[in-house]
């Protein structure tokens, strides 16, 4: 685990159907000071986005189950919260640059989230 810092301004909100890279990812940003929401489909993403204001960054799985894909959620996100920043990730095909929403990012599964957090706060400080 990683050590303590005092408690991040940013929330995040992780989007994964395994519910263990879920949990894992958020206990690890939690060691961070980092406040995590965490959803398993777009639909209760969108839910928590529309009630939480505090979230800042949105990490999620290109591929998610029900009707709106981790891709679709990404540009969802950016046309509603234009600041937010957009991390996107999947294990399978990696994803058409062309098809992302401006300003996200793609990492590769499987990832190491000492690496996401670099990214996190390079693009948030």
């Amino acid at each position: 685990m990683g050590q303590s810092r005092p408690i991040n301004t940013h929330a995040i909100l992780l989007v994964e159907d395994e519910a263990i890279v879920r949990f894992g990812l958020a206990s690890f940003f939690e060691d961070y000071g980092y406040r995590v929401l965490e959803a398993s489909d777009a639909d209760e993403a969108i839910r928590i986005l529309e009630r939480e204001s505090s979230i800042r960054i949105v990490f999620t799985d290109v591929h998610l189950p029900g009707a709106m894909d981790g891709l679709k959620l990404a540009h969802y996100v950016r046309e509603r919260y234009p600041p937010t920043l957009l991390l996107l990730t999947s294990s399978s095909n990696p994803v058409d640059a062309k098809s992302l929403p401006s300003n996200s990012h793609f990492i590769t599964k499987p990832f190491d989230p000492p690496r996401i957090l670099q990214v996190i706060e390079r693009l948030t400080n």
